[in-house]
C-alpha cells in the first residue's frame, strides 16, 4: 500500500511539474509574443516598444493630412521575387541623399546572397540566389548604364533592354517586375546642396536627358557657363541663369518629359509645361513601389522594408550637419529659392502627406497584426488551462 501511496505521488508531482513548465512557455509567449516569434505581422523585428519613429521631427504629432489617396496608394507592400524575374530600379536625384541610400540597398540589406562589394571599386554584384542576374539597377550595382543621373522618362524606356543585355536576352522578359524608387528632399536644401556642389566643380554634363530617342539641343537647353564647369560661382549667378537645371528638378526628373515635348519649351507655355509635368510628377510618384524623404530617415528605412519585405543590417541615421544647413541664407534669398522651384516645392508638399499616411497606415496595420497575435497567444492559453485542468481531473481520478 505504501509503495502504491508513494509511486501515485510520484505521478502527481511530475505532471504538477510538467504544467507549471507548460505554463510558463506559455505565458513567456504571452507576455513577450516579440521576443520569441522576433517578428512584426510582415516579417520585421519591433526595433522600440516606445515607438522612435514619432519622435523623428516629431511629424506623426502634428501631422494632418491634406490630400485624399486610395487604399492602392497608401498601402504599397509589393510582392518582390528577389529569386525570380524582379528588378528593383533606383532613381536617383541629384542632391537628395540618393548617394548613402544607394549604399545602404547593396551593404546593409539581410540577403540569402549578399552583394559582393569589394574595397576600391564603386560598383557592387548583386545577384539573385542560384543565379548570376542582378535584382538591383543603380548606381552602386549596374552603373550609369542610362546615362548619368537618368531620369524617369530616360529609365522606363532604358532598364528593360538594359537588364536584357545584361541577361544576355534578345529582348525584354514581358513577366519581369521594374519595381521603381527614389529619394525626395526638402527643395530648398536640395536646391542650396546642388549649387555648393557646383561651385565645388560639379557639371554632371555628362547626362544624357534622352527623350523620345534623342538628347537635347544646344539651343533647347543652354549651359549656365562658358568653361569646363561652373566652380566658384556666387548663389546669385546660381539663381540667375534661366536654363539651370537645378530648378524644379524633382518635378523634372519624376515627369515623363515626352507630356510637353521634351526639352523644347516653345510647345507650350512655360505656366501650362509645368503644371503638366507637375501632374506627371505627382502620378509617377504615386505609381512607385517606394520612395523616402531624406528628412525622415527612420521612416524611409521602416516603409523599405515593409514594401519589399526585406530588412537592414544597421538603422539609418538622420544627418542634419549637412553643407545645405551650413549656408547662411537671408530670408528674401529663401523666398526667390521658393520661387524658383515652386513646382518642387508643390511635388514636395504633396510628397511628404504621401509619405506619412503611408507610415501611419503601416504602423496602424503592424499594430492590428500584434493585437491579432496577443489574441491568438490568448486563445491558444485558454484551451491549454482546459486540457491541464482536464488532465489533472483524469489522473485524480
Amino acid at each position: 500500500m505504501d509503495e502504491k501511496s508513494s509511486g501515485s505521488s510520484h505521478h502527481r508531482f511530475l505532471i504538477v511539474l510538467l504544467m507549471v513548465l507548460l505554463f510558463g512557455v506559455i505565458m513567456v509567449q504571452y507576455a513577450c509574443p516579440s521576443s520569441v516569434s522576433g517578428s512584426r505581422g510582415n516579417g520585421h523585428e519591433i526595433r522600440d516598444q516606445k515607438d522612435p519613429y514619432v519622435a523623428e521631427d516629431g511629424a506623426l504629432v502634428r501631422f494632418i493630412p491634406r490630400f485624399n489617396f486610395t487604399r492602392a496608394d497608401l498601402n504599397r507592400v509589393v510582392d518582390f521575387n528577389i529569386k525570380g524575374d524582379d528588378v528593383i530600379v533606383f532613381l536617383h536625384i541629384q542632391k537628395t541623399g540618393g548617394t548613402t541610400f544607394g549604399r545602404h540597398l547593396v551593404r546593409n540589406i539581410q540577403l540569402e546572397r549578399p552583394c559582393e562589394c569589394h574595397q576600391g571599386q564603386k560598383k557592387c554584384t548583386c545577384y539573385r540566389p542560384g543565379k548570376k542576374e542582378t535584382w538591383l539597377f543603380s548606381r552602386f550595382s549596374t552603373g550609369w548604364s542610362c546615362g548619368l543621373h537618368a531620369d524617369w522618362t530616360e529609365l522606363t524606356r532604358c532598364v528593360p533592354w538594359c537588364i536584357a543585355n545584361l541577361m544576355s536576352s534578345f529582348s525584354p522578359v514581358p513577366s519581369r517586375n521594374y519595381y521603381y524608387i527614389t529619394i525626395l528632399r526638402d527643395p530648398v536644401s536640395r536646391y542650396l546642396s546642388e549649387w555648393r556642389h557646383v561651385q565645388r566643380g560639379a557639371t554632371w554634363k555628362a547626362s544624357l536627358h534622352v527623350c523620345d530617342g534623342r538628347s537635347p539641343t544646344l539651343s533647347e537647353l543652354p549651359s549656365c557657363y562658358s568653361g569646363d564647369d561652373w566652380s566658384g560661382c556666387s548663389l546669385q549667378e546660381f539663381m540667375d541663369c534661366p536654363y539651370n537645371l537645378a530648378n524644379n528638378r524633382q518635378t523634372r526628373m519624376l515627369a515623363d518629359l515626352s507630356l510637353v515635348g521634351c526639352y523644347n519649351v516653345s510647345a507650350m507655355s512655360e505656366e501650362e509645361r509645368w503644371a503638366v509635368l507637375l501632374e506627371s510628377a505627382k502620378r509617377n510618384l504615386r505609381g512607385m513601389a517606394f520612395f523616402g524623404l531624406t528628412e525622415y530617415q527612420r521612416k524611409t528605412q521602416y516603409l523599405f522594408e515593409c514594401t519589399f519585405n526585406l530588412e537592414f543590417i544597421a538603422p539609418f541615421t538622420q544627418l542634419n550637419g549637412t553643407r545645405a544647413s551650413s549656408v547662411d541664407v537671408p530670408p528674401e534669398t529663401q523666398h526667390r529659392i521658393c520661387e524658383l522651384n515652386r513646382w518642387d516645392v508643390e511635388l514636395y508638399e504633396y510628397a511628404r502627406d504621401l509619405f506619412l499616411q503611408r507610415f501611419q497606415v503601416a504602423r496602424q496595420q503592424e499594430r492590428r497584426q500584434a493585437r491579432e497575435r496577443r489574441q491568438q497567444e490568448r486563445r491558444r492559453l485558454r484551451i491549454t488551462k482546459v486540457i491541464l485542468m482536464k488532465s489533472k481531473h483524469d489522473w485524480r481520478y
